[in-house]
């Protein structure tokens, strides 16, 4: 028995389910920033409320995610255990600056993988995105090599931003700047991911 082909989600669907927790952590925290929710005795900040209404959207919109396209990539998964991780600690020990690291620890931990595959003679970049960029190999490593050192200088900028600024600036930040970072790295690399295009045009 044939199975039918799983129809692929929308791009607005894939976006919403993508950045729709981000933007309710926004909404939440800009509601709750100058208030307080106690529970059993502790005060939690308004950052702190909006991590708890974060961190079960990012869980519900990356399992319908993988139920719509069938698949999930390591990046995703690896990003969803690390905001679980320091969600959960946030919470457990009412701290915001764990939260605040998440990116830290995501983009450092993804350099540092993707350092290791290019010392071994390999791009895991192109063993995470190889059916979304068809890019031959030399076009491969030097992608790679790109983003290994923009995921670190990134890691590094988000601990330069939550630890000079207001937690204000820091919610734009994570909300709204790294997504434009991110854009202009890859609009940066456009004639290179042409160059090397191997796909149909």
């Amino acid at each position: 028995m044939t199975q039918t082909p799983r129809k692929k989600p929308s791009a607005l669907t894939k976006q919403l389910l993508e950045f729709g927790p981000l933007l309710v952590f926004l909404a939440v925290y800009l509601y709750m920033r100058d208030a307080t929710v106690t529970v059993a005795g502790t005060e939690y900040a308004g950052f702190v409320v909006a991590v708890v209404a974060f961190v079960p959207l990012q869980i519900l919109s990356t399992i319908v995610l993988k139920l719509l396209t069938g698949e999930l990539s390591r990046m995703q998964i690896a990003t969803l255990i690390l905001v679980i991780v320091l969600g959960v600690a946030t919470v457990l020990f009412n701290d915001e600056r764990l939260f605040k690291m998440k990116s830290t620890f995501i983009f450092g931990l993804f350099g540092i993988l993707l350092f290791i595959g290019l010392w071994r003679g390999q791009s895991w970049l192109a063993f995470v995105l190889g059916q979304a960029l068809p890019l031959d190999q030399e076009g491969w490593m030097i992608l790679t090599k790109r983003m290994a050192w923009f995921f670190l200088i990134f890691a590094a900028m988000n601990e330069v931003v939550w630890r000079n600024f207001s937690t204000d600036v820091y919610v734009f930040w994570d909300t709204f700047g790294q997504m434009g970072v991110m854009f202009v790295f890859l609009m940066a690399n456009y004639k290179l991911i042409e160059k090397h295009w191997i796909g149909e045009r």
